[in-house]
This record gives C-alpha cells, structure tokens and sequence, in this order.
C-alpha cells in the first residue's frame, strides 16, 4: 500500500512539473533578437496603429471622454469574472512608460509581461500575434507621445481556477500559435491588407467569432456572430443573414458613419469602433469590406444530435 501512495506522490509531482514546464511563458523576443530587426518607429503612422487596434476602447481611462488618456481600469465582464485593463500611459510607474520597446513587442505578440508572467488572452494577443513588427514599433512610438495618466488599475477578479495565472500557459499550448500572419500570395494587396487589419490589429473575431467552454475562439466559424463576453447581447454574424446583402460600399459606410443600409445605427461595442475606424484612411476600410465580402456564407451550426 505504501509503495501504490509512494508511486502515486510521484506521479503527481511529475504531472506538476511537466505542466509547470510546458505552461512557461514564451516571449517571441530576446532583447537581442528585437534589436537585430533594426526598426525604428514612426509615431504618425503608430497613431493610425492605435485607432486599428481600438486600444483606447478598453484602457481609457473611465469617466472621461479623452481617448488618448490610457489610465486603464474600464471594468470588462466575462463569464470567468471582471478583468480591468492595465494602465498602457507613459507614467513610468503605474503605466508603461519604463517599458522597454521589446517588452511591449512581447506583450502585444506574444501575451508575456515584461516580468514574465502570461497575460490573460482578455488581453487580445490571440489576434494582436499577427501584427507585423513595424506596425507595433511605429505604435510603441506613438504610445510615447502620450500624456502620463498616474493611478493603477484595479487586480483582475476572477472565479478559481481561473485566477491561476500560470494556467493561461496551457491555455496557449492548445489555443494559441505565435505564428504571425502571412500574406496570402494568390490575393490582391487590397485584400491582404483588409485580412490583416480584420484577423490582426482589428481583432474582429475576438466579438464575432463564437468560443468554447475555456474562451477559446472557434475558428472553424470565424466571424459568424457569437454572445457578447458580457453575457448581453450578440454580435451579429458577418458571413450569414442581412449582412450578405451588404454591399462593399454599404460596409465602408457603416464603418464610417456608424449607419446601416436600412437606416439603423451601430450601437453596443461597434461605437467605439466606427468611431476608431474612422480615423483610417478610406483605403482601409475599402480593404476590409473587400475581405468580408470575400469570404463564403457560413450558415447557422447544426442542430446537436439526440
């Protein structure tokens, strides 16, 4: 009996060990690596960077109208509990102004903090990951002209065993690539730029695409409408219904102006991205109508069987 508890201890602790291995975070830079690149940023076009990414939509400051005031703390409902997004201002010590460029590469590309722990995927780096590096340096520069907003975000209130932040780790194994985006070469550079602002730093299928049960995205039906994470709500689906009689022009409009064909405006989450959106070039908002367009309709799912 001893040695059956003997061998069961063991293999415990190796089980810990293996996940505590597999679960370490992978940042996709060395300090080294990101200098090699050699890129430096250009804050102008870093701001257009920012409106894409709709960074503002969640670490804006609360009770405040200033987009460009990054104090974090907008409370941010999941069914795994509230997260608060961190304050992302220049303030050197509540925000990130003392981040070096390659710690904010590795926490946009890769979901690691600077002092290597995994950020939650609330934190949408699933979609981010596919940004290219020019993009984040010219964003990092663009993040440096910002006013420092002090004060800290409140800690993230989540229900066990979600807290555990280690586990995101095994999260990434299964859910998560770290492979970037590569353009496709049998599509037009218009098309290549409507994916890439839609898939990366538009991060439309984080609202659009349904999840499964541990809040991973179900790529088998991209963009085909899913619940708010607020548990109120839907986000329509972009390949199904009334949206497949929109045209190209219809789409640009609507991220433009916020109307739809038939006269409705976009409420709920889609302010804050018209509103982002429309400060890009009319190029890119023809770029990522031309992408929705192209894809094929994707009905409702089948019906679960008996």
């Amino acid at each position: 009996m001893k040695r059956v508890v003997l061998i069961l201890a063991l293999l415990v602790v190796a089980g810990a060990a293996l996940a505590w291995v597999l679960s370490a975070p992978k940042p996709r830079y060395t300090e080294a690596e990101w200098q090699a690149l050699g890129l430096s940023g250009d804050a102008a076009a870093g701001r257009l960077v920012f409106f894409a990414g709709g960074c503002e939509s969640c670490h804006k400051s609360p009770g405040q109208d200033d987009p460009l005031r990054l104090g974090g703390g907008l409370e941010l409902k999941t069914p795994f509990g509230s997260f608060y997004p961190p304050n992302i201002s220049s303030d050197p010590a509540d925000g990130i102004g003392s981040w070096r460029p390659v710690d904010i590469a590795n926490a946009v590309l890769s979901g690691v903090s600077p002092g290597g722990s995994h950020l939650y995927p609330a934190f949408p780096y699933s979609s981010y990951q596919r940004m290219t590096p020019q993009d984040v340096v010219d964003l990092i520069a663009f993040l440096r002209t910002l006013p420092a907003v002090p004060g800290r975000a409140p800690a993230n209130d989540l229900a066990f065993p979600f807290s555990i932040r280690r586990a995101v780790g095994l999260w990434k194994l299964f859910y998560f690539d770290n492979a970037g985006l590569r353009p496709d070469p049998g599509q037009s550079a218009q098309w290549n730029r409507g994916r890439y602002l839609v898939e990366g730093p538009g991060h439309c299928g984080e609202c659009h695409t349904p999840r499964g049960l541990l809040g991973e995205m179900d790529e088998t039906r991209a963009l085909a409408g899913a619940p708010l994470p607020d548990g109120h709500g839907k986000s329509p689906s972009l390949r199904s219904g009334g949206f497949l009689d929109w045209t190209t022009a219809d789409i640009v409009e609507a991220l433009t102006s916020g109307f739809t064909p038939v006269g409705d405006v976009l409420g709920a989450g889609m302010t804050a991205v018209v509103r982002n959106l429309a400060e890009l070039p009319e190029s890119d908002r023809q770029a990522i109508a031309v992408y929705l367009k192209s894809l094929p309709p994707l009905g409702p799912p089948a019906p679960a069987k008996p």
